[in-house]
């Protein structure tokens, strides 16, 4: 992931059984990471997040650091963007993806199925 080779940051993927155990206090654990990015990969997997990182950007935002402390990753899941709307209101921008198409890929080396 690119953004995280330009700055100090700690990556969590929410389908790994170990990146999850790293969240079974997630308020310490989050708390302890405020000074790099935190990217949280399949955010969808833990809706109770929310309310935790609602507290964590409120409290450093008085401390002067005001947006990039989390890039939330995951499917957009209805429930989940009304959730984290009413939870991060204020504190949150979406950006829809599109899917990659396979010339947007970084290995054009290896043959693709149109070339078969």
């Amino acid at each position: 992931m690119k953004i995280s080779e330009s700055r100090p940051s700690v990556y969590l993927d929410l389908e790994s059984e170990l990146d999850r155990a790293k969240l079974s206090e997630p308020e310490l654990y989050l708390q302890e990471h405020t000074d790099i990015l935190v990217i949280i990969d399949e955010i969808h997997r833990a809706p109770a997040l929310f309310p935790v990182l609602r507290g964590i950007i409120d409290r450093s935002r008085r401390k002067g650091k005001s947006n990039g402390l989390y890039l939330l990753l995951g499917s957009a899941v209805l429930e989940m963007l009304h959730q984290s709307a009413e939870t991060l209101a204020g504190r949150v921008s979406y950006f829809e993806l599109n899917p990659f198409i396979i010339i947007e890929t970084e290995d054009r080396s290896s043959k693709t199925w149109l070339e078969t």
